[in-house]
């Protein structure tokens, strides 16, 4: 069993900031991530993965909680990119969105998404994709 605590980088990609501030309370108060990362978008993402554009280069083992809906790059243009590059298509992707569109479902897991989670779904906490993410990571070995 692994240690989430200790170990796991999440990288969460999402241009609305309550968003991605109540993603962060909820992982921290699971224990997680050794290190918690926000891009605003997929060009951003892109920075972090690859160690580019004055961006330090986000640790492995790591998980992406990914948004669809964004400026600059999508998620489905960020799934695309990742899944072409040898050294990023190992990258565990969770898609998070408000999204309930059932094309973008099939699109994401055609492209290897681990999973595919409605904001909408969690209500105003999303304490239960935090407790997932902690469970997930704790059975689950991932690419380092």
């Amino acid at each position: 069993m692994q240690h989430a605590a200790e170990e796991i980088t999440v990288l969460v990609v999402d241009d609305d900031d309550i968003d991605a501030m109540a993603v962060e309370r909820a992982l921290k108060k699971e224990g997680l991530p050794k290190a918690y990362v926000r891009a605003r978008d997929g060009i951003e993402a892109l920075d972090f993965l690859r160690g580019e554009n004055g961006q330090c280069r986000v640790s492995k083992p790591l998980l992406v909680l990914l948004d669809i809906n964004m400026p600059r790059m999508n998620g489905h243009e960020f799934l695309d990119e990742i899944s072409s590059d040898p050294d990023l298509a190992d990258t565990v992707v969770f898609v998070l969105t408000t999204s309930n569109d059932q094309a973008d479902r099939q699109a994401v897991y055609s492209k290897r998404a681990a999973g595919y989670i409605v904001k909408s779904d969690l209500g105003k906490s999303y304490d239960e994709l935090a407790i997932m993410l902690r469970n997930y990571w704790r059975i689950v070995s991932l690419p380092h």
